[in-house]
């Protein structure tokens, strides 16, 4: 038997999320049921991260055993040839045993594509979060800045969490404007804002979460020294709304560097 890891791509618009469901098309069972498709064989897919319906992924990580000896480059290419056009895999390999792309995470990078205009581009309008109104950048990231390090985010974190701690520790929040994105070779202008998030792991809901807050600050309706009391609070009702799905891309996530990778 030999285990081999993914890290896929995908569009998660038309999908009810990561994780098996009784009911809705998930990420999991159309990339598991391809899988047995190709190996003949039940195999159970673990991910890194359960991200919610209609959140997308640049570099979502994977693993599965099985008794096939297919290649893993092989299974690749079948499962690009067999998987809806929306989800595509990036890379396959052989990894070790012992391998969890859950536990073995050191951390995971998250983005959150926001667009700040009164009519949003019609390619853009399922990946961007569109807010009519201006936003005080500064303002957000001063708030931001609070929720570095270790803390508490039971404030930030979404009904039907089942973590058994709500201890995270975020590395990094940052806030970038542009004025243009790269779309098929040209450009779409307008004004738009990229958070960034690193941490350990992160909660239900907890980006989203954090970045409705964010937003709320950018309006002017909550104070950025106010963020240091939503989260000493530990009460969800005292945070921002939850940020649509459709603006937030699991982005990476980070694993120990292989002795045979080191330099």
């Amino acid at each position: 038997m030999k285990y081999i890891k993914l890290i896929i791509e995908y569009d998660g618009t038309n999908y009810q999320g990561w994780q098996t469901q009784r009911s809705g098309l998930t990420i999991q069972d159309t990339i598991s049921k391809t899988i047995s498709d190709i190996t003949d064989e039940q195999i159970k897919l673990i991910s890194a991260s359960r991200t919610d319906a209609g959140v997308h992924a640049l570099g979502q990580v994977a693993a599965f055993r099985t008794d096939s000896v297919l290649p893993a480059d092989t299974i690749k290419r079948a499962l690009n040839a067999k998987l809806p056009k929306d989800i595509r895999i990036l890379e396959a390999e052989d990894v070790d045993s012992e391998f969890h792309p859950r536990y073995r995470a050191l951390r995971k990078s998250y983005f959150y594509l926001i667009e700040k205009t009164q009519k949003q581009s019609v390619f853009l309008h399922r990946y961007a979060w569109r807010i009519p109104v201006s936003l005080d950048l500064g303002s957000m990231s001063r708030a931001a800045a609070i929720l570095h390090g270790e803390h508490d985010f039971s404030a930030f974190r979404g009904s039907g969490c089942s973590a058994k701690t709500t201890v995270r520790t975020i590395y990094s929040i940052t806030l970038s404007g542009y004025d243009s994105i790269d779309f098929m070779a040209a450009k779409i202008h307008g004004d738009f804002i990229k958070i960034r998030i690193k941490a350990n792991a992160f909660l239900r809901h907890m980006v989203r979460n954090i970045i409705g807050t964010l937003i709320e600050v950018g309006k002017g309706r909550i104070a950025p020294e106010k963020v240091a009391d939503i989260l000493t609070s530990c009460d969800r009702k005292m945070a921002g709304p939850t940020a649509p799905a459709k603006g937030l891309f699991l982005e990476k996530v980070f694993y120990p560097v292989r002795e045979s990778e080191k330099v």
